[in-house]
């Protein structure tokens, strides 16, 4: 199994890059994985939020296959423990699913037709945090869901 993680919008901060770097890097030991980031909608200050989010949904489903299964990180998703979410993954991977896309929206979500195709909804917290931080709280917990899966150290109950 492939996962691809879709973001909209460069990390400006050094540090979080750094971060999220070194996760991608312990990530491949696992897994292939690809962190690709669709750039920033030009001229949002002149769209409404409706047409923003439009915007974002037809770039973030030029990005898809067919084939592809669709996971969106929002608020209104299902949460897990780090160890659910291992076994969520294992059951992905068990199903056969080639690629396992997961999405970070933009600032003001997912547009209908992005909904539509999706075939599931993860929250990483009731919080809010900002769209670069929690690229990298998810690449963390997809590294932390394979070492569990590993029976590896990194993980503690």
């Amino acid at each position: 199994m492939n996962i691809k993680l879709l973001a909209i919008g460069k990390t400006d901060n050094k540090a979080l890059q750094s971060l999220i770097d070194d996760y991608t890097k312990r990530l491949s030991f696992y897994i292939k994985f690809d962190l690709e980031i669709i750039p920033d909608i030009k001229n949002v200050k002149n769209l409404s939020e409706n047409q923003q989010k439009e915007k974002e949904g037809e770039l973030i489903l030029s990005k898809l296959t067919p084939t592809d299964q669709l996971i969106l990180l929002d608020e209104n998703g299902k949460s897990f423990s780090s160890v659910g979410f291992s076994e969520e993954l294992q059951k992905k991977m068990n199903s056969g699913v080639k690629t396992l896309v997961f999405v970070i929206g933009g600032p003001y979500g997912f547009s209908d037709q992005v909904y539509k195709k999706a075939q599931g909804k993860i929250s990483l917290s009731a919080m809010t945090f900002s769209h670069q931080m929690v690229r990298l709280f998810f690449i963390e917990q997809l590294y932390r869901g394979f070492t569990i899966l590993r029976n590896e150290p990194y993980h503690h109950q």
